[in-house]
């Protein structure tokens, strides 16, 4: 067992569940944050967890910092695709800022070396075009109110880390997929292996994706780097697809043909309007690309999984 304490926050959700799995093959001594008691997965494979309840912006995180090294929080109210909250920013400050910056504080306070952060690309913005990629030096634009809550964390992050010892990671995904992945790459799925006629061959956009895998090795990669130090690195899988392209790759993934045919992207948008899918089409029409030169480069880190790799765990957890 290795001697560096790591608290995990998140740790049932979808990266925490994997990066939990990486951390206990390595040997880490890991203590991850669980919500309830009952039924919780992490209790029956007899891991060790702290019952910390709901998240709130006074809660006593003593004990559960008591010996860590590092936190890698990635707890977080989650981009919700429909929102039903009357004042969602409230909302999701709530969570992500206030009960973030919480932590932190108490980290700082008790000792704690390392706080890793899991943001999202969202504080860059929510669309590029084809030839100018996102990058850690751009001036943030976030749009929503969950791109809004990280940045706001991110900013109150920076500056506890520059009036206290605490070392500070933050780290901005684009979309993240891998077996057990939900939102927009399932619906995809759904589509393909119902082998449905798709009106987006005449999409030509550039998007970055990023394996959960690849995400989960970049986060290991940052716990002890001395050149991680107080940086915001942004990660994907370093290939680029438009969505006709990810559709084509994830077909092949599930063994099933790729129908597409080819409708002016303006008529898709207006389509999607009168349809209330004006959102979807969006994101399935926009680019959205980042430059990883600077996590490379200063980490010496580079991508273990391909897109096709990524997109065949998915599909074979799809298939299951």
């Amino acid at each position: 067992m290795r001697s560096h304490r790591i608290l995990l926050t998140g740790a049932t959700g979808f990266v925490g569940a994997n990066l939990l799995e990486r951390l206990i093959t390595e040997n880490y001594a890991v203590l991850a944050t669980v919500r309830h008691l009952a039924t919780n997965p992490l209790i029956h494979q007899n891991l060790d967890y702290i019952c910390m309840g709901e998240l709130t912006s006074s809660l006593n995180w003593s004990k559960a910092l008591d010996g860590i090294d590092t936190v890698i929080h990635l707890a977080a109210r989650a981009h919700v695709m429909s929102e039903h909250k009357l004042d969602p920013l409230s909302e999701y400050r709530r969570i992500n800022v206030d009960c973030t910056l919480n932590l932190a504080r108490q980290a700082a306070k008790l000792g704690v070396k390392r706080f890793i952060y899991l943001s999202s690309i969202k504080v860059n913005g929510e669309v590029t075009d084809l030839n100018t990629p996102f990058t850690p030096k751009d001036i943030p634009q976030p749009q929503d109110s969950y791109g809004i809550s990280k940045y706001e964390a991110e900013i109150g992050l920076l500056v506890l880390a520059n009036n206290s010892d605490l070392e500070l990671v933050i780290i901005r995904p684009p979309l993240i997929y891998g077996a057990g992945v939900k939102g927009n790459i399932l619906t995809m799925m759904r589509w393909l292996s119902r082998q449905i006629i798709l009106p987006l061959g005449a999409i030509r956009n550039r998007r970055s994706l990023v394996s959960v895998d690849n995400l989960v090795d970049l986060i290991v990669c940052c716990i002890d780097h001395p050149s991680a130090v107080n940086q915001v690195f942004l990660v994907s899988d370093e290939e680029d697809l438009s969505t006709p392209e990810l559709l084509h790759r994830m077909g092949k993934a599930l063994n099933k043909p790729t129908y597409l045919i080819s409708i002016p992207v303006g008529l898709l948008k207006f389509c999607a309007l009168l349809l209330g899918k004006r959102h979807l089409m969006e994101r399935l029409c926009s680019s959205l690309w980042v430059d990883i030169s600077k996590t490379q480069n200063l980490l010496g880190w580079s991508p273990i999984s391909s897109v096709d790799e990524g997109l065949r765990k998915c599909a074979d957890d799809f298939i299951r």
